[in-house]
């Protein structure tokens, strides 16, 4: 796989260092024609693993609130010929420019949504990632587990899955999947788990 240079050069420590790109993405049965959204792609590493060996007929968005990141998906795009990758700088709870209402097939979102409850936007980013995912989509949301445990987001802003089922239930989303052992081993368990809503 052929990552951006810099890595992650924006928020945070790239997720490529300890989270299994292919055990994530084979939890989204991805047929490989999806329009697929890597939503706060970071160093892009997941989405870039989506385009070379999973969505060959798709289209991939990589969404990121950093110019940093976008501008390193706009090198891979360019120096890799991709025409099926399209990169946007936003924030999502403001709105994804130019993504159309019921679009996206697949959402992914890993070790993003913590960052929502810490700005108290988890509301705005719920009703975007509503107002995208197709009919007969999926968002899928892979965090931390809401431990106290030194590494990761501090504890205060983690959240259970069945404080994320509360939140997208009102939103009119329902609950699909949950797996709660995937991630990095820690003395604890399974550091992460990932839980998908339909409409």
């Amino acid at each position: 796989m052929m990552m951006p240079e810099n890595g992650h050069r924006a928020h945070g420590f790239s997720s490529a260092f300890f989270l299994d790109s292919d055990e994530i993405l084979k939890e989204l049965d991805i047929q490989g024609n999806e329009t697929f959204m890597d939503a706060g792609c970071g160093d892009g590493h997941n989405a870039i693993k989506v385009l070379e060996d999973y969505n060959h007929k798709g289209t991939v968005y990589a969404v990121d609130i950093y110019d940093a990141s976008i501008e390193d998906m706009e090198k891979y795009k360019k120096e890799n010929n991709v025409e099926n990758l399209i990169n946007i700088e936003a924030d999502i709870t403001e709105g994804i420019p130019g993504v159309d209402d019921s679009s996206i097939d697949i959402v992914l979102m890993v070790n993003v949504f913590h960052g929502f409850k810490a700005s108290r936007k988890f509301d705005e980013a719920v009703c975007e990632l509503k107002r995208i995912v197709s009919e007969d989509g999926k968002i899928a949301i892979m965090d931390y587990k809401a431990w106290d445990v030194p590494n990761g987001p501090p504890t205060k802003v983690r959240s259970s899955p069945d404080e994320l089922e509360e939140l997208f239930n009102k939103h009119g989303l329902k609950k699909v999947y949950l797996n709660e052992e995937i991630g990095e081993d820690i003395p604890e368990g399974k550091s992460h788990y990932l839980i998908m809503f339909k409409k």
